[in-house]
């Protein structure tokens, strides 16, 4: 057990109109350990995160570092006390490129030494086991790739006193999280004390030395290296689930059925009779610097069938669901929706056509932040019936319909016309859940739906997915998680270096087959 604090929270509230994010929180967390911050969606974790990076002030408390009482009034204020922290959000410069964003935030009286930061960089890389452009832009990169860079950020200098880490594994490759694994330990061994922020329950028990658990914005408990050497691995997670959720729950590797018994799809093994809703055709696309743009790529997907897309982030998933969207351009190829050529439809008549998209950017592209929930729920419908007509809103109609959505798809939110920006990422994603499985759907395409939420929030959104696809929508799922494609999937296939290398029946017991096409072993 470590005994020196690095930083000391004292009786911690924030609140904001109508909501209380942060409740009488008293936490300690020590120099030299993996601190472990635990809890569902809208729990109070964000918050806490935020206050401890000085982006928001404590409405009541005290926050102690190394011994002294501080005021965290600025983003400079926590640095400046030796905090580094990674937002589950990327948070960079999207017009520079890897290297210019690394080295944003260094001593303006040095001058820029462009080689140092070049060394330094590609010793990240080889920690993070990840190959990134440095002089890539980072808007040209996945998501994952540029959570891989807020990694880097946060150990550019290696010297914080506290490195909070927010969801930092969600993207990685296996080997990455490994990676990483051994960097924090370095860390540690060094004296940083590390907050490791995750949903991932058996992560934070092989990770970190401690777990605190929130529920509600409070403090709901703790679990000790002492207390966890005497507990195994399932019951420390079992634990763990019934601090978050005040009640008995399933651990993340037994979510197989959203907590529902719902019964094993394979609608493709019948296939001869039912039709092709989507067809790719040896689609391509132009990548740049820092893309993997795709090459040939095809494959069929029926009517209510879930298609499974599977691979380490990077491989070309953005390209393919931007070309499918109809955001991006292809080089060569043919899109199909029930044998109609769309390959040259905008966004909007592809949504005329009943195709929908769910970014996994959900804060950077799915929703306007500033505006409320009500407007986001009708933001790809402006102008249309039923709720605009001759020019005129009607804001009595779209009140009164994202009301009815906010019941269905349980929302958290204080009203409908609070701002989205203010919800949790949960609630958030709920709430494009809302917008994008309408009752006009007949395609939809799911990029990570599942990113960043807790098991429950999780467990929804699977069953959201099935529920679609009984009602004969078609869904083509984009997601990192194999287990999650294995669970909902009728088929997977499986992207490497911008091509589907392979199609894999989702059955149990196909893991290694779709690791070794991820990998490109079955390509040697």
């Amino acid at each position: 057990m470590h005994h020196t604090s690095a930083i000391e929270l004292r009786g911690i509230s924030k609140f904001f109109p109508g909501v209380v994010a942060n409740q009488d929180i008293t936490l300690d967390i020590y120099a030299g350990e993996i601190h472990a911050l635990l809890g569902e969606n809208g729990a109070g974790k964000s918050t806490l995160i935020s206050i401890l990076a000085g982006l928001h002030r404590p409405d009541a408390g005290t926050i102690i570092i190394g011994g002294v009482e501080r005021r965290l009034g600025s983003p400079r204020d926590s640095l400046l006390a030796g905090i580094g922290t990674v937002f589950q959000h990327v948070l960079l410069a999207p017009t520079l490129s890897v290297i210019e964003n690394l080295m944003l935030g260094g001593s303006w009286k040095n001058k820029l030494d462009k080689e140092s930061a070049r060394s330094r960089f590609a010793e990240l890389c080889g920690l993070l086991a990840v190959t990134i452009d440095p002089e890539a832009l980072v808007g040209s990169l996945s998501l994952g790739q540029r959570q891989q860079v807020e990694i880097m950020r946060a150990l550019w200098r290696g010297g914080e006193r506290v490195l909070i880490l927010d969801e930092p594994t969600s993207m990685l490759t296996p080997q990455g999280v490994i990676e990483l694994g051994h960097v924090m330990k370095r860390l540690r061994e060094n004296g940083v004390a590390i907050v490791f922020v995750t949903h991932k329950l058996r992560e934070a028990y092989e990770l970190c030395d401690r777990i605190s658990v929130l529920r509600n914005g409070a403090f709901a408990g703790q679990i000790n290296p002492d207390h966890g050497s005497g507990m195994g691995e399932e019951e420390t997670i079992e634990q763990i689930i019934r601090m978050m959720f005040d009640k008995e729950g399933q651990s993340d590797s037994t979510v197989d059925n959203g907590g529902t018994n719902v019964a094993v799809r394979n609608v493709f093994a019948d296939s001869q009779t039912r039709s092709i809703s989507v067809a790719a055709k040896e689609v391509s696309t132009i990548a740049l610097p820092g893309e993997c743009g795709l090459s040939a790529v095809s494959f069929e997907v029926a009517r209510g069938e879930i298609f499974g897309i599977a691979g380490i982030d990077g491989n070309g998933q953005k390209h393919l669901a931007e070309v499918l969207a109809g955001q991006r351009d292809l080089a060569t190829g043919q899109i199909e929706l029930d044998g109609e050529d769309i390959s040259v439809l905008k966004v909007s008549e592809r949504r005329d056509r009943g195709f929908r998209y769910l970014t996994d950017d959900r804060v950077g592209e799915g929703i306007v932040s500033d505006h409320s929930v009500a407007t986001n729920l009708v933001a790809k419908s402006i102008g249309e019936n039923p709720y605009w007509k001759y020019g005129f809103t009607k804001w009595r109609a779209i009140f009164s319909f994202a009301r009815r959505q906010i019941k269905k798809y349980d929302i958290r939110t204080p009203s409908e016309r609070t701002s989205i920006g203010r919800l949790s990422g949960g609630n958030i994603q709920k709430a494009l859940f809302a917008r994008e499985m309408d009752d006009n759907a007949e395609i939809v395409l799911l990029n990570k739906p599942t990113y960043g939420l807790d098991l429950q929030n999780i467990a929804s959104a699977r069953d959201r997915i099935r529920e679609g696809a009984s009602r004969g929508i078609t869904t083509l799922l984009i997601s990192t998680e194999l287990e999650e494609l294995i669970d909902l999937a009728d088929r997977i296939g499986v992207m490497y270096q911008g091509q589907m290398v392979g199609i894999v029946e989702a059955n149990p017991g196909s893991e290694n087959r779709i690791g070794s096409l991820m990998t490109g072993a079955s390509l040697n």
